[in-house]
């Protein structure tokens, strides 16, 4: 269990790299990383992290489709012609989805909360759901990079590393630890990186 512990934790490190870069190939990561996770959180008992990873798998496909093909606008280069983007450019929450996903996410949690105290065996369903339900609209968020999604993984990423130190899983909580710094970085680098883009 330990061996797949570093092997996430490594695969983690990856991922954390590339999105702190706003590379594309972070989905590809994102494809192999839910495996060896869903399997370690399976043998710990978080149910609703295992549930997620399912749908990190699909958001992975979806993401790099965002970032990909999602930006139908246009630029203008250094000669001052108009040039198609290709890759989604980082942009800022609007008003309306911050709206959306607040709900979204208090839905997800209850829901989350009920499967798990109704149908599994979960020590912690209040924690469990909470960072499950948030990671999806983190993850969303991400798809659609918005800078302020480094926010929304500075509290998961917080609550995670407890969460996986009380479940006995040591290198995943280390890397959540790294990951909480890392959202405070990764927030400062997007939004730089958008304001140059801009």
């Amino acid at each position: 269990m330990q061996f797949i512990d570093i092997v996430s934790t490594v695969l983690g490190l990856l991922y954390l790299w590339l999105e702190y870069r706003a590379n594309i190939w972070l989905w590809a990561v994102s494809v192999i990383m839910p495996a060896v996770h869903g399997y370690l959180y399976f043998e710990k008992g978080l149910y609703a992290d295992f549930g997620m990873e399912f749908y990190y798998i699909a958001m992975a496909i979806y993401g790099f489709a965002c970032w990909r093909w999602g930006n139908k606008g246009k630029s203008i280069n250094d000669k001052g012609q108009r040039t198609k983007r290709k890759e989604l450019p980082i942009t800022h929450y609007t008003r309306r989805h911050m709206v959306a996903s607040l709900c979204t996410w208090l839905v997800l949690w209850g829901f989350i909360y009920w499967i798990l105290t109704t149908y599994t065996d979960s020590r912690v369903p209040i924690l469990d759901s909470f960072t499950t339900s948030l990671s999806a609209v983190a993850l969303w968020a991400l798809a659609k990079k918005y800078v302020e999604q480094w926010l929304l993984w500075l509290v998961v990423d917080a609550v995670c590393c407890g969460l996986y130190i009380y479940k006995g899983i040591p290198f995943t909580a280390g890397l959540y630890g790294f990951y909480t710094v890392m959202a405070v970085l990764g927030y400062l680098k997007w939004k730089k990186m958008m304001t140059a883009s801009e």
